[in-house]
């Protein structure tokens, strides 16, 4: 980090007190002074300075003991929304979403499953149609698995918007507003008894074509950027040694010296050296991003963040036994912050089932590995010149 850099951020912690500023205005101020994404260009919060200097202005804020934001509530803007809209957005869109995202004054969700476009989301139907006269669009449909969606105030949201040419050709991607007319948020409740997640249902809601991302029909091009980050975040999060799922496990295998046997060692350490190298792994792809974009290689680590979760989990049951199944609490909840480090191992073990799931499904991250990673022969794919319209539902 240059001298220029690391005057600028002590000029500002001298000037806004970590300790008395409110969060907001501590934040506004980092961004205003384009220390949010230093990559960014700026006035969009950055100074347009290598990305590989984030770290150490992320880490210099953290020793004076600088607000951030809750990841849980905010993790979907900054780790998603907050790329595609700088990659894609006109810069009405940029000026008008990054600052108050950075801030933490507006919450975003991610409308892109639905009941019948999960694991192939290029086969959505939620449809957007054009007014000629106002150039606002229409849309109505139904999106699915929505983290955040009860409290979000805009959503990135994918549609079909020209159903006579094949799926990936006809998507438009847009910003919209979840309180307007039309939006209807409901709860679905899991096998742990919370909702962490939403169905939303899209009726006549009208959006500007200002908040449009990337030229119509381009909606597949602009949801890669989406994805790759949301893999990156899910996966390639920062963890210390023994940080996450199976710190939790040693520390019960030390509390409970009782129930020890060879083969519950074995497959411990196993589990213990797995975690260690996806960490590692997981280290070296941040390093890799801070000289460019995330490519498939996020796909990689989340597809070892939902196998080592849920094999840990089921490790921790198994060492535990009965106490271990113990599970009272079904009833239905909103959770302010959900984590798999928080309450018992039998609730670790059934969230943990959705990792495969949320984010994209483990078997659809195998494809990605095998094609753009390993570089292996294209799945036969018998839809891939049919328009969107004639695909068999």
């Amino acid at each position: 980090m240059d001298a220029e850099l690391s005057r600028a951020i002590r000029d500002l912690i001298d000037e806004h007190d970590p300790a008395t500023t409110p969060v907001a205005d501590f934040l506004g101020a980092r961004f205003d002074a384009g220390l949010a994404w230093v990559h960014f260009p700026e006035g969009l919060g950055g100074r347009s300075a290598p990305r590989s200097v984030q770290q150490e202005v992320n880490d210099a804020f953290a020793a004076a003991g600088a607000p951030t934001l809750d990841i849980g509530r905010h993790g979907i803007g900054l780790g998603m929304a907050a790329p595609t809209l700088l990659a894609h957005g006109s810069d009405e869109v940029r000026r008008r979403f990054l600052r108050p995202l950075w801030t933490g004054e507006e919450i975003w969700c991610q409308l892109f499953s639905e009941p019948g476009a999960g694991s192939d989301l290029a086969a959505l139907g939620t449809r957007a149609v054009q007014e000629p006269d106002s150039g606002d669009w229409i849309v109505d449909g139904q999106k699915v698995w929505t983290s955040l969606a009860h409290e979000a105030d805009w959503a990135i949201l994918v549609t079909r918007t020209d159903p006579d040419v094949p799926k990936h050709r006809g998507m438009t991607y847009f910003v919209c507003d979840m309180h307007a007319p039309g939006v209807e948020v409901r709860p679905l409740r899991q096998a742990t008894g919370e909702a962490e997640f939403n169905e939303v249902f899209l009726t006549g809601v009208r959006i500007p074509d200002a908040h449009r991302l990337g030229e119509v029909g381009d909606g597949w091009r602009v949801a890669q950027t989406t994805l790759m980050n949301e893999r990156v975040a899910i996966g390639g999060h920062a963890e210390p040694r023994e940080g996450g799922m199976i710190g939790v496990l040693a520390r019960t295998w030390r509390e409970h010296p009782e129930l020890h046997t060879p083969a519950l060692q074995d497959a411990l350490l196993r589990l213990w050296v797995d975690a260690e190298a996806a960490r590692l792994t997981s280290e070296r792809l941040r390093q890799q991003l801070a000289a460019g974009q995330p490519g498939p290689e996020g796909s990689a680590a989340k597809l070892a963040f939902a196998r080592l979760n849920q094999q840990i989990s089921g490790l921790e049951l198994e060492l535990l036994g009965a106490e271990g199944l113990e599970y009272h609490d079904w009833t239905f909840r909103r959770p302010a912050n959900p984590s798999m480090l928080e309450g018992s191992p039998g609730y670790r073990y059934l969230r943990a089932k959705g990792n495969s799931i949320e984010g994209g499904t483990s078997e659809i991250l195998r494809g990605i590995i095998a094609e753009r990673v390993l570089g292996l022969p294209q799945e036969i794919r018998v839809d891939k010149d049919v328009a969107w319209k004639d695909l068999p539902r």
